[in-house]
């Protein structure tokens, strides 16, 4: 009978291990935490700059399922949506200690500067993710309950990068004080209703 692959709990274990430590997390503390062999990593991954590219991709897929149990969630006004995606996010947040960020983040600050293919990938990431923000802000702004002034993929790319600071702040700082200020000052000005 063949032996099973390990490619699939390398993979979970360097999930885990890079949304702990980063991407420096070493190949050595990667295949411990699944488990296998050394050799087993070069076995199924050409190299630590491809490894972690199927890392994002996997986390990416989490965050994508995270958007659309809330961002799309049509039993809602959009700017619930938006303040639903946040919130969860926050919980998550919460029950990791205020210690772990958003690994897309994380990798947007750590991935090697040479590194052209995680920056590109990381790049097509942050527009994916922008488009479900921009869809709720442009519903929000036909339907009245938003300012137009703003483009909704502007804004929406200004929601994005804020939020991102302000949970570097929350990892640093290990307190959800700038995630709580980040909505207090969306949801009271960029992102307030307009009065009926």
């Amino acid at each position: 009978m063949p032996k099973a692959s390990l490619r699939e709990d390398i993979l979970q274990a360097g999930l885990e291990v890079m949304s702990s430590q980063g991407y420096g997390a070493g190949v050595r503390d990667i295949v411990a935490a699944a488990e296998a062999p050394q050799g087993s990593f070069t076995n199924h991954f050409r190299s630590k700059e491809a490894f972690a590219a199927e890392v994002i991709e996997r986390y990416f897929d989490y965050v994508k399922g995270l958007m659309a149990q809330t961002l799309g969630d049509a039993s809602l006004a959009p700017l619930e949506r938006i303040r639903a995606y946040l919130d969860l996010i926050s919980g998550k947040l919460a029950a990791a200690g205020w210690a772990r960020g958003c690994l897309i983040g994380n990798f947007s600050l750590e991935a090697p500067p040479q590194s052209e293919a995680l920056r590109l990938q990381l790049a097509r990431i942050f527009g994916e993710w922008r488009a479900p923000f921009a869809a709720c802000i442009a519903e929000a702004q036909q339907a009245g309950q938003l300012d137009s002034t703003l483009a909704a993929d502007d804004l929406a790319d200004f929601v994005l990068a804020a939020w991102q600071g302000a949970m570097l702040r929350m990892k640093v700082e290990h307190d959800p004080r700038p995630l709580e200020q980040f909505k207090t000052v969306a949801f009271s000005s960029f992102l307030k209703p307009k009065e009926a």
